[in-house]
This record gives structure tokens, sequence and C-alpha cells, in this order.
């Protein structure tokens, strides 16, 4: 006896039944989602600017790319695969951690670039990594605040007033972050901003009871 939910079931495979996609079609669309993803993996190589390079994360991106389109066509040929697909990838868990931002805009574009692809949409895939690409370009020129270097001076306690001196002359601005005085060997820790680090270092060595000086800068974010 057909019950309900037959009828139910029947009706609702038939009225999404999949798409039927030829041999042609599912190479054109993987060789757009592999030019497409060596072309990130070229962006991502060449803009970014990391004293680490990660090869493995940029050749993932190609990858991403290609395994996304894949889904994404596999989607569209059966209702009843999509279905299995998404319960089969909702139980998938990423717990490395994305510790540079960009990376993170490369990922989110590697995979809508493999969904776009997936869906057909090629042309809108390559202006996207166009866009891209300019908007990352432009950005990356866009000159930003000088980040402040940091100043350690050991010397003897009697020598404070001396270094202060310098600095003033070095520099109009500077922030005294940390003072240790021990045994009458003193600490001092500045944040500040100089245009001219060696006569900063020069002056500062030549004060009476100064034994070493130290300047740090770093690439970190920057304070407005």
């Amino acid at each position: 006896m057909t019950t309900f939910a037959d009828i139910f079931r029947k009706s609702f495979l038939e009225g999404y039944t999949g798409v039927e996609l030829s041999a042609k079609q599912i190479a054109i669309v993987i060789f757009f989602a592999v030019l497409l993803g060596t072309y990130i993996y070229i962006v991502y190589r060449f803009l970014t600017k990391r004293t680490f390079y990660s090869k493995s994360f940029n050749i993932s991106l190609v990858l991403m790319s290609v395994i996304t389109a894949a889904i994404i066509l596999t989607v569209q040929s059966s209702v009843v695969i999509s279905l299995g697909m998404v319960g089969a990838l909702s139980i998938v868990r990423f717990r490395t951690a994305i510790k540079d931002p960009m990376d993170l805009a490369f990922l989110f574009w590697s995979i809508s670039v493999g969904i776009i692809c997936g869906a057909g949409l090629v042309e809108i895939a390559i202006i996207l990594s166009a866009v891209a690409t300019v908007v990352i370009f432009i950005l990356d020129r866009i000159p930003v605040l000088k980040s402040p270097m940091i100043l350690i001076v050991n010397a003897r306690e009697n020598a404070d007033q001396g270094i202060l001196d310098e600095i003033k002359k070095n520099t109009g601005n500077f922030e005294e972050k940390s003072r240790v005085l021990s045994d009458g060997n003193l600490e001092l820790v500045y944040e500040l901003r100089t245009k001219d680090v060696p006569a900063l270092s020069k002056g500062i060595s030549s004060v009476d009871g100064v034994t070493s000086v130290s300047v740090l800068s770093h690439d970190g974010e920057v304070a407005f």
C-alpha cells in the first residue's frame, strides 16, 4: 500500500532532479578552477610579506579551489548526494588557527573561486580575481604610520638626566615605559620615533655612566 510518505518522497525526488553534466563540462570547470587557483598561488607568493612563507598553505589554496568546484558539481548532479554531502561535511572541524588576517582573505578567495566555477559562472570568478588583485595591490602600497621604536638603556643611577637630554635632542615624541633601579644600576625603556637612529645611539652612548644602548623596531600593529 502506498503511503503519504512514499508519495511525498517520490514527488520530492522528481521535483528536484539533478543536472546532467557531460565530461567536457566537468573538465572545463576543473580546468578553470586549477587555473584560477594557480593564479591565487602566484598572487599570494608575491604580494604577501612574511618572514616565514608557508608553501604548504599556498598549495592548499589551489587544492581548495579545485575541491570546492568538484563539490559544487557533485551537488548539482544529484539532490540525494547533496544532502548526504551536507551531512558528511558538517562533521568536519578545522583546528588550525589562522595567524595572519590576509591568510584568511586568501582562503575565502580560493573557496569563492571554487564555488563560482562549480556553478558554471567562470566569468564572475575571473572578474573577482582581477578585482581582488587590484584591491590588494593598491591597499598594500598605501603608506601607514611608522611603528615606534623601543630604546633600552643600561646605565648608572646618576646618568638618567643626560640620557633624557639626548633623547629630547634627537626625537620630539617619546614616552618612558619602564624604569628599573637595582644596586645603583638603572635600566630605562622608552618608546619613541626618530629619523636618525645612529645619532640617537651615539649621543646616548656618549653620556657618562651609560654602559649599553639598544634600539629595537618591529613590524607589528601601530597604535594611532
